[in-house]
């Protein structure tokens, strides 16, 4: 099998402005943007290596970078770190990925193959579905709005200037750029 990582863009070529103040404060970081985006993922690359190969394997079939698949996970839930039973978001999302049970039946155990398979899923369809609302993009700007509407809802996404508006501490897509850029520097 090709590597088909890049059907939909290349991931280290978004562009990316990395973490908000919101996003790294939590975290201790007095500091924002790209550093303290590789900073995070950098303090969830331990904890993210037991997944690896099911991350690695669920984005070759998927044609995603495993790097982003990753990124997601460092984003949503520290690698599971920070769930409770494989519950976040006041009980309404699920694993690794966080899918909302609100919008999404969930599938799998929380750290399972076909979780991160579901979660994958929904994140190639946020970007099937940008490609069709912007025709116009570059595919790594529909890249970027896929994981922007991953967050907060295709309807979400209005413009590519205001991407992350709207998106948790508006700067989601941003801040898994940039850790999807460390993680592919680090073997994802």
């Amino acid at each position: 099998m090709s590597d088909c990582s890049n059907f939909y863009g290349n991931i280290a070529n978004v562009e990316t402005t990395g973490a908000s103040k919101s996003t790294a404060k939590p975290e201790g970081l007095g500091y924002a943007g790209v550093a303290a985006s590789e900073k995070i993922a950098e303090r969830d690359l331990k904890n993210m290596d037991q997944y690896k190969e099911t991350i690695i394997k669920v984005a070759k079939k998927k044609c995603i970078p495993p790097s982003l698949v990753a990124a997601i996970i460092s984003r949503e839930s520290h690698a599971g770190k920070v769930l409770e039973n494989g519950w976040g978001d006041h009980g309404n999302a699920f694993g690794l990925m966080q899918v909302d049970k609100r919008y999404h039946q969930v599938h799998g155990a929380w750290n399972s193959e076909e979780h991160i398979m579901q979660g994958t899923d929904i994140l190639c369809q946020s970007i099937t579905d940008i490609q069709k609302k912007f025709p116009k993009w570059s595919k790594e700007q529909q890249l970027k709005g896929g994981i922007s509407a991953y967050n907060a809802g295709i309807g979400n996404v209005q413009n590519y200037e205001g991407t992350d508006v709207g998106t948790t501490h508006n700067d989601y897509a941003n801040d898994v750029v940039a850790r999807a850029k460390f993680f592919q520097r680090n073997g994802y």
